[in-house]
């Protein structure tokens, strides 16, 4: 406990001080009066986060003020200038704002303060400086709102980028499976067709039979068909056609285009011509070509659909829609649905790497809240890399701290300006398109709301937002 003792307060001391040095003689004796004079050696005065029951004024020594970031205190004013003043200085907002300390103070060599209580100060603003104090509350609230406006502007554009690029995703498999749909209902008919000539009686039994277990088979030729490049699939398709108006298939040419992907060589036709006999060769083969058709078009349906429920998933996953705001979840999982969200804007030119370290235990987190910090970050990466180069999300940990970082192969962050990187409204962004507020709510979010850190590492080349996280006790190993 920092030792404490009272000295009086003197008028023509205190208007030695710039805060007072204007006013009349008989207001410097009132706050003689209301207030005293404190000498105080070296320790802490009051403590971030405390009830702000005084306002300090600076006499003679020094101070130090520090702010809480994660588990560090950081030193934000070290001075000896008389007459600074720290504490209770919001006190005349009055419940309208949070009564706390804003900071922690402690003085580092032997000093003296002038110290009012906090009602005292708010009573005298009030009764001294009534037009100043409503032009102060009107630059307080007036902050307050501008930044909350701005901040949800910043997630509102964000939303509808990621809104944008959700439906251009959403389109491009749900257009797929459209024009699968229309052309598998036309295979269907076609299908519909050939069924009816061979019920006909132009083909016995047996060979009908054989034309089912030859369906069936090319079915299974579809499912393990190998991938091929399109070289490879040139040539074979011009092999089998060749191949296949040889043996009087009229428009072999058309054909092979759906059996060489199906994986219907030419030796397994050959086959097929074997069983079914030459006469009725021609009608197996475009019974097979229907028949795969269908398949392959069913599949196209199966993987543009599953693509659809795996983007509607991710967004799910993005918002956190129907989840409690603070939850326990495993970091990857949000990392990729933030990937997922921004799919759109990675593009082509962008390699993304992923480094997780699986054994990373799940964490208690405000989950939507960190999908915005990984918005901010990766769409920066990507903003500095302009379409080409390598994004890197990595994750690991460090002691008892949950470690991710973006990475990215961008020029770099120009040392002039690191420093002012996480302040509000400061943008390289060209006008219109950025508000300069993305990286300072997320070092809120990170900072402020998980108790965690943001930093920034950069060189040409290797950009690094590194974000740690606190486990909480009960995590631990």
């Amino acid at each position: 406990m920092t030792e404490i003792q009272t000295s009086p307060c003197s008028p023509e001391e205190l208007r030695t001080l710039f805060l007072f040095e204007k006013l009349t003689d008989a207001q410097v004796g009132q706050l003689c009066e209301v207030g005293e004079v404190l000498a105080m050696q070296p320790g802490p005065v009051f403590t971030e986060g405390d009830p702000a029951t005084c306002f300090y004024v600076l006499i003679e020594g020094a101070l130090v003020l520090s702010r809480r970031v994660g588990q560090d205190d950081v030193d934000i004013n070290v001075t000896s200038d008389r007459g600074v003043y720290a504490g209770a200085w919001q006190s005349y907002l009055g419940d309208r704002a949070p009564q706390v300390y804003t900071a922690s103070l402690r003085v580092t060599e032997p000093s003296r303060f002038f110290v009012l209580p906090a009602d005292r100060f708010a009573r005298i603003m009030q009764d001294w400086f009534p037009m100043a104090l409503h032009l102060l509350e009107g630059l307080f609230f007036g902050m307050q709102r501008t930044n909350t406006e701005l901040q949800q502007r910043e997630r509102l554009l964000a939303l509808g980028s990621l809104s944008a690029g959700l439906t251009h995703e959403l389109n491009n498999p749900a257009a797929a499976a459209v024009r699968a749909t229309a052309s598998l209902r036309e295979r269907v008919a076609g299908m519909r067709h050939k069924l009816g000539m061979l019920a006909s009686g132009k083909v016995d039994a047996d060979k009908l039979q054989a034309l089912v277990v030859l369906q069936e088979e090319a079915v299974e030729r579809v499912a393990k068909a190998p991938k091929l490049s399109p070289l490879e699939s040139a040539d074979r398709e011009d092999e089998l056609g060749d191949w296949l108006e040889e043996q009087g298939v009229a428009g072999g040419w058309d054909l092979a285009p759906v059996l060489v992907p199906a994986g219907l060589d030419l030796t397994w036709l050959a086959g097929v011509r074997e069983r079914t006999g030459p006469e009725n060769f021609e009608g197996a083969v475009r019974w097979l070509t229907y028949s795969v058709e269908t398949e392959m078009l069913m599949s196209e349906i199966e993987d543009a659909t599953t693509r659809v429920s795996t983007l509607v998933a991710a967004a799910k996953q993005y918002s956190q829609m129907d989840r409690a705001p603070f939850q326990v979840v495993d970091v990857h999982d949000l990392l990729d649905s933030t990937l997922v969200m921004l799919g759109r804007k990675i593009g082509d030119g962008i390699r993304v790497v992923k480094e997780y370290d699986r054994t990373v235990p799940r964490i208690a987190v405000f989950a939507a809240e960190l999908n915005q910090v990984w918005t901010n970050l990766i769409d920066n990466a990507l903003a500095a890399m302009a379409g080409t180069g390598t994004l890197t999300v990595r994750t690991g940990r460090e002691d008892e701290h949950l470690v991710v970082s973006i990475e990215d192969t961008g020029p770099g962050v120009p040392a002039e300006i690191r420093d002012r990187i996480f302040d509000p409204f400061f943008t390289t962004k060209p006008v219109g398109e950025g508000t300069g507020l993305g990286l300072d709510i997320s070092w809120r979010i990170v900072v402020n709301k998980h108790h965690g850190d943001l930093r920034l590492e950069s060189t040409p080349g290797d950009t690094r937002f590194i974000v740690r996280l606190p486990f909480p006790p009960s995590n631990g190993d």
